[in-house]
């Protein structure tokens, strides 16, 4: 199954449900997919919509997909490289009217830089994603919190 998550934001994300129904459409992708769509409203034959998920059903269809197609949004994005998962990020464009600016893109260039994610800007680098997704390997993400913990605690324990 792949996970395809709009997240929340209240503007419309059609560009990649369209793409995604094409891929399916040319038998480029052939599993199950499961598609969070939150305000983006979209009809298709070829995937279920859900519009809005708890937080304990969005762990669940992570950890069931194979891969999951992300919006940019970094909650959504960081939930997959913190569970090791593959993700391929899309970022909302807001030449098409998707989010209200393109900080976005940052997000995604410094997680693909980092080799936690692959990207896709448009149909086409999307298609390529999904044939590279079987030999992608992600880089572990190791939390540094522990780390900021015991400095403040080393720093509190000082006076």
């Amino acid at each position: 199954m792949i996970f395809v998550t709009l997240g929340t934001f209240d503007m419309p994300f059609n560009r990649l449900l369209e793409y995604v129904d094409k891929l399916i459409e040319s038998g480029k992708i052939v599993e199950e997919v499961i598609v969070q769509a939150g305000f983006t409203k979209y009809n298709s034959n070829n995937f279920k919509i859900i519009d809005f998920l708890s937080n304990e059903e969005i762990e669940q269809y992570y950890n069931n997909s194979s891969f999951i197609i992300s919006h940019g949004g970094t909650g959504s994005l960081m939930l997959g490289v913190k569970k090791g998962k593959k993700v391929i990020g899309v970022p909302r464009l807001a030449k098409y009217g998707e989010h209200n600016n393109d900080h976005q893109i940052e997000i995604i260039n410094l997680l693909k830089e980092q080799n936690f994610i692959l990207s896709a800007f448009d149909y086409d680098e999307l298609s390529m994603a999904i044939d590279k997704i079987q030999y992608f390997e992600p880089k572990k993400y190791v939390s540094k919190t522990q780390v900021i913990i015991d400095f403040i605690s080393d720093y509190i324990d000082s006076f």
